[in-house]
């Protein structure tokens, strides 16, 4: 048996390969959208959510925090912080920052008002009511 390819059977193997790859990720894309489609979570957003992404994104929170693996890795994922402690110590953590415990990180207080706190929470409330497929893993993120 020869071991080493010839140009033509390279030539086959480089095209029959390519052929392969592309017909492998047609389907896969094809899936992803599909499944998307399926998964989608825009019946439930209200203009509180939409003012809680404003507030996220006016105060950077995704420079320390991630929101289903997009982000800083400083702070705790906040994709589904909702469903592990509720709206009522969401609230009250953020209020009562920064906790001055020696050794650990300090969250600022941004000194939100009563509205723009409801819309955060609403705004996480939405995140965590994504079907992420099972993503994160754990439910501590």
């Amino acid at each position: 048996m020869n071991k080493v390819f010839t140009k033509n059977q390279a030539r086959k193997f480089y095209y029959s390969s390519a052929v392969f790859s592309f017909l492998v990720f047609f389907l896969l894309s094809f899936d992803s959208i599909y499944s998307l489609h399926e998964r989608d979570n825009r019946e439930n957003l209200t203009p509180l959510v939409a003012q809680g992404k404003i507030v996220w994104e006016e105060n950077h929170c995704i420079g320390c925090h991630s929101l289903l693996g997009e982000g800083a890795y400083y702070a705790p994922e906040l994709g589904n912080v909702y469903k592990r402690r509720g709206s009522e110590y969401t609230k009250a953590w953020i209020k009562m920052m920064p906790t001055n415990i020696p050794g650990r990180r300090k969250m600022p207080n941004f000194e939100f008002s009563k509205e723009e706190l409801e819309a955060l929470i609403a705004f996480l409330k939405w995140t965590s009511e994504i079907n992420t497929a099972r993503w994160p893993p754990t439910i501590e993120g």
